[in-house]
């Protein structure tokens, strides 16, 4: 990996050059996933290198990369290109063929899980469904993932059934001593959780 001093960096005036920290940290954590993302395809190969079909040619090879998409975390938004498998095995009791599935970047993944979670509660806190883009636009960049009003609402829908799950679960399966309850008025545009009771 490239030691950060030499990252490139945004031409200003002439031939004066500055970064802003923001810059600096979008670009190493760029850089950053980029590499590990190829170390664990350069890992996955490799555990693979003794299957071979009836010619002896590899079962497991790289292939290229993807196609660029952006992918939203805490620092902002960074483009990732992740690399390709082509994996030929096919599983004995399926019959279907073994895909490789990143831990670090899944499939359909575009947003960090630390992002997913603050989502929920700026909702709580009041902000609208069609203020999210607006308000952490100069934080997580114009083209953040899944920060859209339609995104947000359909958010919104699953996390009113998980609470409404969560509402209706039953306690009759276990014997307790003391129940502690405690309570919060939320004035937010959650419309259906006005109010919540929580129990421990």
């Amino acid at each position: 990996m490239e030691d950060v001093v030499t990252l490139p960096v945004r031409e200003q005036v002439a031939d004066e050059l500055s970064v802003s920290l923001d810059d600096l940290a979008r670009e190493g954590a760029r850089r950053m996933i980029a590499a590990a993302l190829e170390v664990e395809v350069a890992e996955y190969v490799g555990r693979c290198a003794g299957e071979v079909d009836g010619d002896g040619h590899r079962l497991v090879v790289r292939n290229g990369h993807g196609r660029q998409r952006h992918l939203t975390i805490g620092s902002g938004t960074v483009p990732i290109t992740a690399p390709r498998i082509n994996d030929k095995r096919t599983d004995r009791k399926t019959g279907e063929r073994q895909r490789f599935s990143s831990r670090i970047l899944p499939r359909y993944a575009r947003r960090s899980p630390k992002v997913t979670d603050v989502l929920p509660l700026l909702y709580l806190h009041g902000l609208s469904t069609g203020d999210f883009v607006p308000a952490l636009k100069d934080l997580l960049g114009q083209d953040a993932a899944g920060l859209s009003s339609s995104s947000i609402s359909r958010l919104a829908k699953g996390w009113e059934a998980e609470q409404e799950t969560f509402r209706r679960r039953r306690l009759s399966f276990h014997r307790y001593v003391y129940w502690f309850v405690d309570g919060i008025h939320l004035a937010s545009a959650w419309a259906r959780m006005r109010s919540s009771v929580c129990w421990s």
